[in-house]
Formats: structure tokens, C-alpha cells, sequence
């Protein structure tokens, strides 16, 4: 499975009956899925279906959702006010006998009358209604197919990226591991130049604080088990990336892992090279752990 980013742009468009319709979709970073849409007046009862498909394809981003409808083929009813008619009617009859020559009604003049006629957008039938849902709704699939896409794309640009970074923090780790001052030797002579400069300055310090310096220096001096877990983690961030699919938490989370050691290095290290590489790596690591935030 690719990786995918969390950013792209989709659109698509189509026709439906006498309706036009479009749709954009537009994509960011996110710790979850956020879907916000912006659907016309009374398009509302797609929102589940919506988020029911972009739910299938996607897991991770901010993902904002806009459809425009358009009406390409204008149809006008007439639609007549039957109670405002009536009591036309019932007047007509009571003024009747009192007016000298009832003239008959006449078109003209009732569509003269304010209320009588109403002219409006003629409405589509349930079944069209339904048929323009549907084809609206598939279009939407297009746009997120779109999306995908764009997102793999950008994904694979992500990988190659990010596996350079790997390579690279694995090459400052056996750059660490190999540099001279982290021979037994090498320790051992740094020790004894510490314990001979501890015993001039302190004439009084007792054999237990000795032995205590002693191991703190030791342990100071040993990077095995850092080297060891940036080893491991190099592995794991490998495998994550090779098995694509929504995985950036989980690099996140080996960034993380990664800084730690990284830091531990600089704090412990007994040598310039092994500092330089220290320091080389938090600046990979930091740029490893900005790209895996744009990972689903």
C-alpha cells in the first residue's frame, strides 16, 4: 500500500437533468479526520452519505468540502391561491344582484389580483430529485478517487524523502559507533587522565566517592545501548514506509524515539566527532519528524 499525504486539491463536475453541479475538495494536515462542507439550501441530507464516502478512502486531514448546484433550464408553474379564488367568487355572487350589469371575469384582470396567481420555480418530482442525488453522489466519488490520487502522488514524493533522511541517520549512527574515542582504549585513557586529575584536586576524597566517579565516567563514556535502539529504530522506520498506508503517527512517534537517543548522544558524548555527528543528526531528525506530519 503507498504512502499518502494529507494535502491535495480535487475537483469534479457534471450535469443532471437541468442541474449542473461541481465539486471541490481540498485537503491539509490533521490528527484525525475533519470534514467541513459547504452544501447549498436543501442539499443538506447528503451530509451523511458524504462523510460515510470520504470516510471509506481517507483517515487522516482536514478536509474541506464545497458543492455548487446550478439551475441551467428555468421552469415556471403558475400556481393558483384556490381560497383567494373562492372568495372572489362568493363576493361576485353577493354583489351580484346589486350591480346594474355584472361584467364576467376576465384573465386580465384576475392576474391583476395580488395573491390570486403565484408564479415560482417549477419543482422536479421525486424521481428526479433522486436521479440528481445520485449522479451529484458519484460525481463526489470522482473528486475523492481525484483526491486520493493526489495525495499517493505526493506520498511517493514523501517516501523518497524520508528514506534518505532514514539512510542518513543510520550513516551518522555507524559514524558515531566507529569514531576512535569511543574505543575501549580511547575510554580507558580518558578515564585515567579523569581519575588522576580527581585524586590531585581532592587529596581527601575517599575510595567510595572514587569508585563512584569511576562508573559515572564509564557510564558516560559507553553509546552501545544508544547506537543499539537508533539501529532499531532505522529498522522500524523502514519497515513502516515499505508497508505505505496510514502510518505517520507511528513515524511520528519513532521521530520522537529518534530525538531521544539523539539527544543522550550529545550529552554523553567524549569526543568532537562524535558531538559534530550528535548534533548533524538532531538536524536530519528534526527535518525526518517535519516531513512525517504531512503523512496520513
Amino acid at each position: 500500500m503507498a504512502l499518502q499525504s494529507m494535502t491535495g486539491f480535487a475537483r469534479s463536475e457534471g450535469t443532471s437533468g437541468r442541474h449542473r453541479w461541481a465539486w471541490e475538495l481540498r485537503s491539509v494536515n490533521g490528527k484525525g479526520l475533519d470534514i467541513r462542507m459547504r452544501l447549498p439550501q436543501g442539499m443538506e441530507g447528503l451530509e451523511s452519505d458524504i462523510r460515510r464516502l470520504l470516510s471509506q478512502f481517507l483517515t487522516r486531514g482536514n478536509v474541506q468540502v464545497g458543492l455548487t448546484v446550478q439551475v441551467s433550464e428555468n421552469r415556471v408553474e403558475a400556481v393558483l391561491n384556490r381560497d383567494a379564488l373562492d372568495a372572489l367568487l362568493k363576493l361576485r355572487d353577493e354583489l351580484g344582484a346589486a350591480l346594474v350589469d355584472p361584467a364576467p371575469l376576465r384573465l386580465d384582470a384576475l392576474l391583476s389580483i395580488r395573491g390570486l396567481v403565484e408564479f415560482k420555480e417549477a419543482a422536479d418530482d421525486a424521481e428526479a430529485v433522486s436521479r440528481r442525488e445520485a449522479d451529484i453522489l458519484a460525481g463526489l466519488e470522482q473528486a475523492v478517487h481525484a483526491l486520493c490520487e493526489m495525495r499517493r502522488i505526493e506520498g511517493d514524493a514523501l517516501y523518497r524523502l524520508l528514506s534518505d533522511q532514514v539512510t542518513r541517520i543510520e550513516e551518522l549512527a555507524l559514524t558515531v559507533e566507529a569514531d576512535p574515542s569511543r574505543q575501549p582504549g580511547e575510554i580507558a585513557r580518558r578515564l585515567e587522565s579523569q581519575i588522576a586529575t580527581l585524586m590531585g584536586a581532592a587529596g581527601t576524597l575517599d575510595r567510595d566517592r572514587l569508585h563512584a566517579e569511576v562508573a559515572l565516567l564509564a557510564t558516560r563514556a559507553d553509546l552501545r545501548e544508544e547506537i543499539d535502539r537508533l539501529k532499531a529504530h532505522v529498522a522500524a522506520a523502514r519497515d513502516l514506509l515499505a508497508l505505505g498506508g496510514p502510518v505517520g503517527r507511528k513515524l511520528d512517534f519513532i521521530a520522537q524515539e529518534f530525538n531521544r537517543e539523539s539527544n543522550t548522544i550529545c550529552s554523553k558524548s567524549n569526543g568532537v566527532a562524535v558531538t559534530a555527528a550528535g548534533i548533524e543528526l538532531k538536524v536530519v531528525i528534526d527535518q525526518f519528524r517535519e516531513q512525517v506530519q504531512n503523512l496520513e
